[in-house]
């Protein structure tokens, strides 16, 4: 009976964020507006690729360790969106774009995603392949050529957007050593205080995971966002009620959930 309602439990959850999902959608494509949280980080883009574009120097975007994994592969996906994003700008824009990377697995993605972004901006034969560089995987080595790429380029914008370790701070510093602007995003807890204290913008935990849907405003994204939020205010109110109940002696409702 207990694994029934398990999945009945689950079976229910998934059913409401379907439908809170279409809701959104909906709602999105009908009005056109559904209320998002303004993130300064997102809306500094053009500010950042703009000022490299009048300078004449590059922009430079690390998705960090951009490993694939359970635990880290999230926050990559959310560094590809944001890579897209960055490119479609620099393309549009006529500025240089160099990627490095730290993951020989991300590598090839990171090609693609940028030269399919020059395709979409109408500049094909803007995309430079050699700017899209496989370092190392080994964290001091890569450290080592990012700090080289960034010193020799002089870029004038620093992306970092992915799962950091203690690289955050040594790349971070060098992109402010060389004047750049910097946006950086993750969502490692131990990482973002030293995004916050050396980067111009920072992108703090799910932040980097709703920029797609904030930044290209698709219906279907936009409808994930809102079922998401929601679901965030229900599990509140249930962990809020569970408490109260179980400190009352009645534990019901956090045996349910448990099932």
């Amino acid at each position: 009976m207990s694994l029934y309602a398990g999945r009945m439990t689950h079976l229910l959850f998934f059913a409401a964020f379907v439908l809170l999902t279409w809701a959104g959608t909906r709602r999105f494509q009908r009005t056109g507006n559904v209320p998002i949280r303004r993130v300064t980080g997102l809306d500094a883009f053009e500010e950042a690729i703009g000022r490299a574009t009048e300078l004449g120097r590059p922009v430079h975007f690390s998705l960090g360790r951009g490993l694939f994994d359970a635990e880290h592969g999230a926050q990559t996906f959310a560094g590809f969106s944001m890579l897209k994003h960055t490119a479609l700008m620099t393309a549009r824009y006529g500025c240089r774009l160099i990627v490095t990377n730290q993951s020989p697995q991300a590598h090839p993605v990171t090609e693609e995603i940028v030269r399919q972004a020059y395709v979409e901006a109408g500049r094909p034969d803007d995309y430079v392949a050699d700017d899209v560089r496989y370092l190392s995987e080994q964290q001091t080595a890569y450290v080592s050529g990012v700090i080289g790429v960034m010193e020799r380029e002089r870029i004038a914008a620093n992306v970092m957007v992915g799962y950091f370790y203690a690289e955050s701070m040594m790349l971070a510093e060098t992109a402010n050593k060389v004047g750049a602007i910097q946006i950086a995003g993750t969502a490692n807890t131990h990482q973002i205080p030293f995004f916050v204290a050396a980067c111009d913008y920072t992108l703090i935990g799910e932040e980097i995971f709703a920029a797609s849907a904030y930044l290209e405003r698709q219906p279907v994204q936009i409808g994930c966002l809102v079922a998401q939020d929601y679901g965030k205010y229900v599990a509140a109110g249930i962990i809020l009620v569970g408490s109260i109940l179980a400190t009352a002696g009645y534990p019901f409702l956090s045996q349910w959930i448990k099932k």
